[in-house]
């Protein structure tokens, strides 16, 4: 699915139209501060799909402020080579367009067209929820939402195992439940989720340990008491004797004499040092003369090579020179054949140009007949067309008012038949020559009057007579009375007619206007799919081209009788005389060129060579190159007798070993100091041993000992009892949960591959698996082990777009449509983890469109698209 224009009007912020055409099959970055209306066009999109056109839960929808207004969302997306055009309006004048390749549908069908076509289903009554959005709300990531994955897979979930063919519920079906069940409860009793002891085996461990160290601790005082004894005694003939000889002092001594030998060899190494350096400079300065010396010797050298070049390039240039006459031979033969074949093409084109005329003249002549035929009877038509249009344009009516209306008159007639019954009836005769007042009004004569509220009768010479109609059911009556008049004389108003019945008859003679129409026009079609004005432009378009056929005809020149080849035969021999002609100037072109490059190239060489032997004559030469040779044979000399002195003292520095003799001073410093504070130390510890010995004798530690052996002996048997236990039951419950995982992982591999693909290039060593409902669970990296929903919010965040990318690539390859929608996502991402995601994403783009809303667009330099500045989308819709 790539969805190509967006357009939205009356659409919260957006009160005029928002553009968002030409969108690209990959990324499509929009960028925009904040509240500049990138998420009201991603609510424009979900709206598009999501909610009714008809439902009342939509004002969210609506400008602020505008009660007025009918949010418009129109969409254009291709999906398998077919163009879907979408046009749904809300609230007032709700309705809902869909056009699939010229295919009109319209309503509710059109909105289960789409729902089928993206995974999503609409509720029966109210907004539209997270549980209903199937796979486009787990595409579809709205701001902030990025890191909560677990419920958008969850109502996907029946479309994404439809993806991997039900796959998911066979694993769910397989057997073994029971079991593992059975054997997690009886590994409970002795080991925790985690594989620790528990219970009675942790007890018995923790027994069990610290009688260990009980044991080894009296085990080790034991063997400590005996190893002190022997010690005191070695240690007691080591102290004496070390007193005795003194081996520090003899040391030192050793020292003084090595620091003393290791100085001389010091003074001779500053001696070669300077020696070496000298060295160096005399041998670059031999260097310098040697290459001076060579350089005058190429010099005869490139003498000979530049005479042998000059003779070289002469002798080129007079082989070019004895070629040119028979090439120009060879161009004017083949410019003769080249024109006699154009003259053969000319005579031939012109035969077959009046060869085609002839035919094209019969052919118009017979189609403008039919033409000339087909107008006449399609004016016919076209008049009582336009008959039966103006009749229908006279009597337009509104149906659902018409409605309306006619239930207004018969309410109407219905309150007046009420009100007749309960109104109080006044009645009168008056003398001729008498006059009443009802109400400020003369009456006389003869008369009644239904009083629908309080009136007063005025009798002159008499008094005035108050008349109160009763009863509550009457004031409500004519308070309903008068609503139902003003409505119906608003309503006639509105349809510009006098009563109910001109209004229904003005309905029947549009429904017969309509029907004429639609009759007169399909016949107009099957003679004018274009109309009159089309068929009458034709007609003249084919006449007037009959006139220049048959007058290009006249004025064509007669072709010369002779050698009738066909056109093809003499273009061919036309073509072949043109090659050899080409070929024939292109050598010759080449031959001249050649000829240039030869005499140039031997006049160069012969003023190389005539400058290089003044050169190399002149008497200034011969005496420069007399003075290097002494030279050189001096420095030889010096640098001899330098390289045998440093010889010589090389091998006296080498003979005395300076290397060694720092060792040995460094060597007999260390062992002076160890030596004598080796015997400092013997004192310390024989009277430290002593007084130990003389502590730990009355303890009894052996009887200790065995008491506490016997007891870990009891301990380590029932210990290995419940440890072969808890191994086998852990065995066993590993082994029936691999078998599963395996089973799952079969089944699920389509979709963990995607994951995988995506995984790596952020973390390269890491894996992060799914459940048997396709949820993302365990994630492991390294040593690290743990549920993804443990993790950061930044990594959840990019996870969770890592796990919906996953999704769409298993979904596209089921055959279903994808696009992906990201409103400010990854803004919790560091810029080492967000460049990872930028190639993920743009992986992702070779296979999806994606649509990525962004308030920083600094972040998404380098994502290799063009940017969509949202502001300047606005500005161009309202000066467009």
């Amino acid at each position: 699915m790539k969805l190509q224009h967006l357009r939205v009007e009356q659409f919260r912020q957006f009160r005029s139209a928002v553009e968002l055409g030409s969108l690209q099959p990959g990324i499509n970055l929009i960028h925009g501060p904040n509240e500049s209306g990138k998420s009201t066009l991603v609510r424009a999109i979900r709206a598009a799909f999501f909610e009714r056109y008809r439902s009342k839960s939509a004002e969210d929808l609506a400008p602020w402020g505008d009660s007025s207004a009918a949010p418009t969302v129109q969409l254009v997306f291709e999906h398998s080579g077919q163009r879907w055009q979408l046009d749904k309006r809300f609230l007032k004048r709700h309705r809902c367009d869909l056009l699939i390749d010229g295919e009109g549908f319209s309503g509710e069908e059109a909105e289960e067209k789409l729902a089928e076509l993206l995974g999503y289903q609409f509720p029966k009554k109210g907004a539209s929820k997270e549980e209903h959005w199937g796979i486009p709300g787990l595409l579809w990531v709205e701001q902030g939402t990025g890191q909560d994955i677990e419920k958008a897979v969850q109502h996907a979930g029946g479309h994404l195992k439809s993806a991997l063919n039900n796959l998911v519920s066979e694993v769910a079906s397989t057997g073994g439940d029971e079991i593992i069940q059975s054997v997690e409860q009886q590994r409970k009793e002795l080991l925790t989720a985690t594989g620790k002891p528990r219970g009675d085996y942790l007890t018995l461990i923790n027994n069990r340990e610290a009688l260990q160290q009980q044991v080894s601790e009296l085990l080790a005082r034991v063997e400590q008491y005996q190893v002190q004894v022997d010690r005191l005694g070695s240690l007691a003939v080591e102290h004496d004797k070390a007193s005795q000889e003194r081996p520090w002092e003899e040391a030192r001594r050793s020292m003084q004499l090595a620091q003393a030998k290791y100085r001389d060899v010091e003074a001779l190494q500053e001696q070669q040092s300077r020696g070496l350096d000298s060295l160096k400079q005399l041998q670059q300065n031999l260097t310098l003369l040697q290459q001076s010396q060579a350089h005058w010797r190429n010099q005869n050298e490139q003498l000979e090579q530049r005479h042998q070049s000059y003779q070289k390039s002469k002798q080129e240039l007079e082989r070019e020179e004895l070629a040119n006459p028979e090439l120009a031979t060879a161009v004017e033969n083949a410019r003769s054949q080249y024109q006699l074949a154009t003259a053969a093409v000319k005579q031939a084109h012109l035969r077959d140009k009046q060869q085609r005329l002839q035919k094209d003249c019969e052919r118009l002549k017979t189609e403008l007949a039919k033409l000339q035929q087909n107008h006449e009877k399609a004016k016919g038509i076209q008049a009582s067309l336009d008959s039966a249009r103006n009749q229908k344009q006279k009597n337009q009516i509104d149906a659902g008012v018409l409605r309306q209306l006619q239930q207004t008159q018969r309410e109407l007639d219905d309150a007046n038949i009420r009100t007749q019954t309960v109104a109080t009836r006044i009645t009168w005769s008056v003398n001729p020559d008498k006059k009443l007042a009802l109400d400020g009004q003369f009456i006389e004569g003869q008369g009644e009057k239904l009083l629908l509220e309080q009136g007063v009768l005025d009798i002159p010479g008499v008094g005035s007579l108050g008349i109160q109609p009763g009863g509550d059911e009457l004031a409500s009556l004519r308070r309903q009375l008068e609503r139902l008049e003003q409505s119906l004389v608003q309503q006639l108003a509105a349809l510009a007619v006098e009563s109910v019945e001109a209004a229904e008859q003005k309905q029947t003679r549009l429904q017969d206007a309509q029907a004429q129409i639609q009759r007169f026009d399909e016949l107009l079609k099957s003679l004018a799919p274009n109309g009159i004005e089309q068929l009458r432009s034709v007609s003249a378009e084919v006449e007037a081209e009959l006139l220049s056929r048959t007058a290009e005809l006249e004025v064509l020149p007669v072709a010369t009788e002779g050698d009738n080849k066909p056109l093809s035969h003499v273009e061919a021999e036309l073509k072949q005389a043109e090659q050899r002609l080409v070929h024939a100037e292109s050598r010759q072109r080449d031959h001249e060129t050649q000829l240039l490059k030869a005499r140039y190239a031997s006049e160069t060489a012969h003023r190389e060579w005539q400058r290089m032997t003044e050169e190399l004559n002149s008497p200034e030469r011969q005496q420069q190159i007399e003075k290097l040779a002494g030279d050189i044979i001096t420095a030889e000399k010096q640098q001899l007798e330098l390289e045998a002195a440093l010889k010589e003292r090389e091998a006296k520095i080498s003979e005395a070993r300076p290397e060694l003799l720092k060792q040995d001073i460094e060597r007999y410093q260390a062992t002076a100091e160890h030596q004598e504070s080796a015997q400092q130390k013997r004192a310390v510890e024989l009277s430290e041993i002593k007084a130990r010995l003389e502590a730990w004798g009355a303890e009894g530690l052996e009887e200790q000992c065995n008491e506490k052996m016997a007891e870990l002996e009891h301990a380590h048997r029932r210990h290995r009892e419940l440890d072969r236990r808890a191994k086998a039951l852990e065995l066993l419950l590993n082994l029936l949960k691999e078998k599963r995982r395996a089973l799952t992982r079969r089944l699920q591999a389509p979709l963990q591959k995607h994951l995988d693909h995506y995984l790596t290039v952020l973390f390269p060593e890491a894996s992060l698996e799914v459940d048997e409902n396709l949820m993302p669970g365990r994630f492991s990296r390294g040593s690290e082990l743990g549920q993804m929903a443990e993790l950061s919010y930044g990594a959840r965040e990019q996870m969770g777009l890592i796990s919906r990318l996953a999704y769409a690539d298993l979904l596209q390859e089921a055959g279903r449509p994808t696009l992906i929608i990201l409103d400010d996502t990854l803004v919790h991402s560091d810029s080492e983890r967000l460049d990872g995601m930028k190639r993920i994403l743009f992986d992702a783009a070779t296979r999806h469109q994606i649509l990525l809303f962004t308030c920083h667009p600094e972040n998404w330099r380098d994502l290799g698209v063009e940017p969509r500045d949202l502001e300047a989308l606005k500005l161009h819709s309202v000066t467009g």
